[in-house]
């Protein structure tokens, strides 16, 4: 491939220029997974500033001018590729902070700080969440600026995401001016299956909360208090059953569902047509049984609808055995994803209103919070992206909603005010925060491909 040959319409030169470059693709991404930037350690200072270095280094290799950005937390790591002041601009973002990880407590087959390679499929935590496809996109930087293409590139790489991106929007604030941009594209999203791309067109947002009923000052003897003393364990317990129904899923709660918007004829034909089945996603999950064996049904419950978990109890006895005591104190951990129009704050106060009026002595103290996303799917952006997946994967991607949360989603769209769509490349089977988590080859080149085809897009808009 020559300087200056437009790749994007040369789909076969395309291929082979990943092929030459697959082995330092891989020796990159093994440099990256083997720092294990937990961001929930605070031990793990050390880690996470050598991740910020080599990130910089691999900036500046790949052609960039690459910064740390210092923040009131974990540090972000901010690249540009400049053509000329005249060509539009696109920023991309991505995170590099990864789950907790531990072969001794979870079934790992592997070390997970450790990357292991079989066959085209890489295993280690962070290999799909974030770095694979974060080194997917600065390979197809890497790709444009060899063809020529004019246009210029951001890129964000967060070291907090993982966290909640607590201190992202005071940074994003106070750096606004130098990372101004014409678009976002976020590549840390999942597709329903490998044979259909899909591109989320919404975010749930978060409301996490814990509850906690304090009714004595020690732990007491059950037989000896038993029958007249209160058991917070079991007063929370009815309270959560009394919130929110278990089986069905659906909250107990006044105005909960108030402001939930129903899916409109396109959602809901992209919907049917993502190749999303039941089948396959309890396969993907290791699930044993679902609410629901209705395909739709199960999407509108994991993308389309807010959700109540139970994700935790702290208090009482836990060991092996029976200690016949009551607890002086029990903590419920709970979290609400919502839906586009849901606002957190909202929900908080339905939570704090339905307890104060029922339960005056349950403390509530409010925990993550994060908005709701809403993405476009029709006009130019959209179409550039639906051209780059089809380019690249052979098949027009589907529009669905990601059931999870990104917190920087939002707040990129609210400091930097433009546009923010998805190009994720991840797959079910690759275990987003599970044991054993893995990218592959066929999803790492076919991103190289699809991030060139949508920076020629662009530059033709």
């Amino acid at each position: 491939m020559k300087k200056g040959e437009r790749m994007e319409v040369r789909k076969k030169a395309l291929i082979g220029w990943t092929k030459e470059r697959r082995s330092e693709y891989e020796a990159l991404l093994r440099e990256l997974v083997e720092i294990p930037t937990v961001s929930a350690e605070p031990e793990r200072e050390d880690e996470i500033r050598r991740c910020a270095r080599l990130a910089v280094s691999a900036i500046e290799k790949a052609g960039g001018r690459g910064q740390i950005i210092e923040t009131d937390g974990w540090p972000m790591v901010a690249g540009e590729f400049h053509h000329s002041d005249d060509a539009p601009t696109v920023t991309l973002y991505n995170h590099l902070d990864v789950q907790p990880a531990s072969k001794l407590t979870e079934p790992w087959t592997t070390e997970p700080f450790e990357m292991v390679t079989r066959g085209d499929r890489y295993f280690g935590r962070g290999t799909t969440d974030d770095k694979g496809p974060a080194l997917a996109a600065l390979f197809g930087i890497r790709a444009a600026r060899e063809a020529g293409i004019p246009i210029n590139i951001r890129l964000i790489w967060e070291l907090e995401e993982e966290i909640g991106s607590p201190n992202f929007e005071k940074a994003l604030k106070k750096h606004k001016d130098e990372l101004k941009t014409d678009s976002v594209l976020v590549s840390d999203t999942i597709w329903v299956s490998r044979k259909k791309p899909a591109c989320p067109a919404g975010l749930r947002g978060m409301q996490a909360f814990e509850l906690t009923l304090e009714t004595g000052v020690t732990d007491v003897h059950s037989g000896t208090t038993g029958g007249a003393a209160r058991n917070p364990l079991g007063e929370l317990m009815k309270i959560v059953t009394e919130m929110h129904d278990a089986e069905t899923g659906r909250v107990k709660i006044k105005g909960f569902y108030d402001d939930v918007v129903k899916l409109s004829a396109k959602e809901r034909k992209d919907f049917l047509e993502s190749g999303f089945s039941t089948r396959d996603f309890l396969r993907a999950h290791k699930l044993e049984s679902m609410r629901t064996d209705d395909d739709l049904d199960a999407m509108k419950r994991l993308w389309a609808m807010p959700t109540f978990e139970v994700h935790g109890v702290v208090g009482g006895y836990t060991g092996p055995g029976i200690k016949t005591v009551i607890p002086q104190k029990v903590t419920v951990k709970i979290s609400c994803r919502l839906v586009p129009n849901q606002k957190p704050k909202r929900i908080a106060g339905l939570v704090k209103e339905w307890l104060k009026e029922r339960y005056p002595d349950v403390e509530v103290v409010l925990e993550n919070q994060m908005e709701p996303f809403s993405a476009p799917i029709e006009g130019p952006l959209p179409d550039a992206v639906r051209r780059s997946m089809e380019f690249a994967f052979g098949s027009e991607p589907v529009f669905i909603r990601e059931g999870g949360s990104i917190g920087a989603v939002p707040t990129m769209e609210k400091v930097l005010g433009c546009p923010i769509l998805f190009l994720g490349l991840s797959l079910p089977e690759h275990g987003y925060h599970a044991p054993n988590e893995n990218f592959d080859w066929r999803q790492a080149s076919g991103g190289m491909v699809a991030f060139t085809k949508y920076f020629s897009e662009l530059s033709e808009l």
